[in-house]
Parts: C-alpha cells; structure tokens; sequence
C-alpha cells in the first residue's frame, strides 16, 4: 500500500476515535487473512484478526500459556471427566455497526449458534462457509468427541463428552469458539443477507470491524464496552504488507507501530536502528515438510527415510534461522512436557540416504516438486532459501527437486486439497497441550479433512493418541507420548527441521505490547506515548 493511502486510512480512523486523545496503532502483517470469522482460522493471518472481534470462552493470561477465564467465568468438571460445566460471564456487550444495534447482551444462546453451526452439517450457516472449511473444529473431531452440548439456563452451559479427554479445557481456548452474534445471524437470516455474519463481523471483542480492503487493510476501533475495559488505543489497522523488508522500512518511517515478521537474519539491523524495540522469546514452534503419504514415491517409508537423512539441518541452522533456532528432532518443542529428551538428534546421513533409495528401488534418484513457504514464519523465517538448501542437499543423493509456491491463501487451499508431493509448513502452539500438535497435524481424521498434510494414516499411532486423551495421568500420558514420537520417528511423515526464536519489533512509542507464547496478538494494553 502506498504512502499516500496508508495515510488517507489513518485519517480516516482517526475520525473514528474520540477527538481528545485519537490514538492509531498500525500493525505490520504479512498477509490477508481468509475470513475476519476466527471459526476459520487454519493459518496465523485469519486466528490473529478474528481474534481481535471475537473472544472465546477461556484464553490466556497475558505473557503465558496459562488458561483464565474469559466468556466464562468459572467452570467445573465431573468426577467421571465426561461433563465441562461452564458458568457464563453476565453483562457482556456485543458490538454495533450501522445495520445492526443488538437487543440482548451475551447468553449461551451464541455458544450454541457458534458450536451448531460448526456441528451440524445441516444448519444454514454452516453450508455458508462455502470453500472455507472449519478446519480445527474438524481436525480436533470436537462433533465426534462431544455427545451434546447443553443449555442449562441463559448463562450456564454443559459439554457432555463421549469419553474423556484431557485437552478438553485447552480447547475452549481455542479459534473454533470465536463466538458469534446468534441475534445478529437470525437478522441477516431474515434480511436475506446471512453472508454478511462473516464479512461485517459482529462480536465482544476488544475490537469492532470497520472496514476491510483484500490485500491493503483491515480497519478496527476500539469497542467501549469491552467487558475486560476499553483498550489503551483508539484505532488499529492490520496494514497487510507481504514483504519483510517494506516492513522494515514502514517501521524506520512510522507508518507502522509493530511487526512479527522478523527473520532472524535482521535482528542485527534492528537492534542498531534508532526508535526501533527488538522483542523475542524462545519459540514454541516447529518447522517441517510435509511428505504425501499417499503419492508416490512417499508411500514407501525407506524413501522419506532417505530424503530425511539426506538434509543438512546444521547448515540450515547456520544459514536461514543465523543460529537463532533450536533443532528439531521431535514434533514438540523441547519445553513441551511430552517431548522426548531422550530422543537422538536427527542424523545427517548422505550416503546411508543413497542406500535406502536403492532398496526402495530408486538407485538413481527420482523427480518431486517441494511446495516453499511464500510467508515469513517464527517456524521459518526464510522458506525459499530453505528450500533451495534443501534442494542442494537431495540433488546429491541424486533426488531432482523442482520448487514451487503460491500466494498464501492458495497455497493453503492446495495443501489442505493434497495437491503436493512435499509441502513446506510448520505449527504454533503455545498452550502446552501436546495433543494439539499430534492431533490435528497426525490423527486419521485429520488426513481426511486436510490438517494433516502428510496424509499419513496409522492404527498403532492413532491408539497411542487416543489412550494419551483418555487418560488424565501425566505419568502416563508423557510414556504414551514417547511412543507416539518413536513411532514419527521411524515412519517419517515429516521432515522436521527448527524449532525457531520468535521475534517482534516495535517503534519506541510502542508501550505494553508482549509476544504471546500462545502466539495470539494481544493488542488491548498496547499504547502509543505521546
């Protein structure tokens, strides 16, 4: 976006805001999101602007991974852990906009319109999604999980589960229960317009929407009654800037306040900028390539074996992450409770590589095509000068790698479609629950409805899954883990590679802005000093 409509958009925003103290923070982010409804979120862009709108049950308190309440105030659990009993924060305030002035605070009338409509495949909003799918709701199997979700009265709701399942909790925090205005749907129903739920959303978060251009802005101000306080802020902008570098320079010039897309190769530079803030923390993320099980050569195991040994992380280390990274030699981050510290780091191999290849068959290697992140990522901050390391490192066991991206919300849409032979990726997840890696990244389900990139499938792995969940034992839980992660380690759907430092920057007006390790952006206590 030009110099000139950055300014017109702030202008713009700044007529929004109270007269007496009109504060615009720009966030610099690198991409468009698929929706603005947080029930789609299936990538950062889509989760971090939905989250601004719309609040979930329990989230996190600023700085951890540790649960609070949010929409709920309080909660309790069976004895038998079939039953979540959740008891509803009272007074809650939807937002406003010019064709909508809600009658009614919030109820557990909009939990349940938020869960049916993910649900239930014959609710009116749920055929609305359309292409968008409700991808988490889907990988994690909650319609399966959960035997029915019950209204006890205006602001008491009980879960009532199949059987138990430790991550339960965790997961009222999570993007699939964005809650929505179920008076607000019932009124663009009836208006013939209900496409507008998800175009002009409507929600109790700290932001309210206020206007949106695909590729350029998402406009927000600040909601009054936001049952947590108003924000520090008066008006937010989403600049969408794909590239780090205009980043950089938007930053050095003011016209943006704060960016997460920081490759590591630049934390240098900013740190010797004047009026510039480098913020980092160890990341709670993994880097990897996804490998089609179900394409060959990738359905012989010995293949992605090879193609494993074959890649040199070390170098990768060194050259894409410039040391600010940790080796990836399991799913999880090594914080993670479950990770297997006693897991060997992931061998570097070549000439092992070439002997795997001609057991499978292929003594002279084969062509693929690996699909590059056209995003900057904590998991990966440079996936096109890891992909052309990676191709370097197959062609000498003789493997042809042809490279190959797509503009970010293609590049989603193909992958979750299993177009790919190989597709670069990663996963965020800063809640500590290690069920959110395995599960929607490596179950069954989640190879059908698309999370699961790899398309890999296995029995023996998925009862390793499923006893972790049903058990609520940690003792127990981390041994079934370490299985799980043996299990990954010989089968190879995965090419893991880092674990990388997440970094942000901020101009030095900016006060109050942390990195969630949850990876949400929290802009509520965020201001500008004048």
């Amino acid at each position: 976006m030009r110099r000139t409509h950055l300014t017109l958009l702030i202008a713009g925003l700044l007529a929004l805001a109270p007269a007496h103290a009109a504060k615009t923070l720009v966030y610099c982010a690198e991409g468009s999101p698929e929706s603005l409804t947080r029930l789609f979120a299936n990538g950062q862009n889509t989760a971090d602007a939905g989250a601004q709108i719309a609040d979930t049950l329990l989230d996190f308190k600023p700085g951890t991974a540790e649960l609070q309440p949010a929409l709920a105030e309080s909660w309790t659990i069976s004895p038998d852990g079939l039953s979540y009993t959740f008891k509803l924060r009272r007074g809650v305030k939807f937002h406003r906009s010019a064709s909508f002035t809600p009658s009614r605070d919030f109820t557990a009338d909009d939990v349940l319109f938020t869960w049916n409509r993910q649900a239930d495949k014959s609710h009116p909003y749920h055929t609305l999604a359309g292409n968008l799918a409700f991808v988490q709701f889907n990988n994690l199997r909650m319609d399966e999980n959960v035997a029915r979700l019950e209204k006890l009265d205006d602001y008491t709701i009980r879960f009532v589960l199949k059987k138990p399942e430790a991550p339960f909790l965790t997961r009222m925090s999570f993007d699939m229960l964005g809650i929505q205005s179920a008076e607000y749907a019932a009124k663009l129903s009836a208006a013939g317009m209900p496409d507008k739920l998800d175009r002009e959303p409507i929600g109790t978060g700290p932001f309210q929407f206020a206007g949106y251009q695909k590729d350029t802005a998402i406009r927000y101000k600040a909601f009054d009654q936001h049952w947590r306080g108003r924000p520090k802020i008066d008006a937010l902008v989403f600049s969408i800037v794909p590239d780090a570098a205009v980043q950089f320079a938007k930053l050095k010039t003011g016209e943006c306040h704060v960016s997460t897309s920081v490759k590591p190769a630049d934390v240098a530079q900013i740190e010797k900028t004047p009026g510039l803030n480098l913020v980092q923390q160890p990341g709670l993320n993994t880097g990897y390539i996804a490998l089609n099980t179900q394409k060959k050569p990738f359905t012989d195991a010995r293949v992605r074996q090879a193609l494993d040994l074959a890649i040199d992380r070390a170098a990768i280390l060194g050259a894409v992450y410039q040391g600010r990274a940790t080796l990836a030699k399991s799913l999880l981050p090594p914080a993670y409770w479950a990770a297997d510290a006693k897991l060997p780091a992931l061998a570097y191999a070549p000439d092992k590589a070439k002997t795997l290849l001609a057991s499978a068959g292929y003594p002279q290697g084969f062509d693929m095509e690996l699909w590059y992140l056209p995003v900057v990522r904590p998991h990966n901050p440079d996936g096109k000068r890891m992909a052309e390391m990676i191709q370097a490192d197959l062609a000498k066991i003789g493997v042809r790698v042809k490279l190959a991206t797509f503009e970010w919300g293609e590049y989603l849409k193909r992958s979750r479609a299993g177009e790919h032979q190989a597709v670069m990726f990663g996963w965020l997840s800063g809640n500590g629950e290690p069920d959110n890696y395995f599960e929607p990244l490596l179950s069954c389900d989640a190879a059908k409805s698309g999370g699961n990139l790899a398309r890999w499938c296995d029995p023996a792995f998925e009862d390793l899954l499923q006893r972790a969940r049903r058990t609520s034992e940690r003792a127990e839980r981390t041994k079934l883990y370490a299985k799980a992660q043996e299990a990954l380690r010989e089968a190879v759907p995965q090419l893991l590679i880092a674990h990388g430092n997440r970094f942000g920057v901020t101009r030095k007006e900016v006060t109050g802005f942390v990195l969630e390790p949850t990876y949400g952006l929290n802009f509520q206590n965020v201001d500008l000093a004048r």
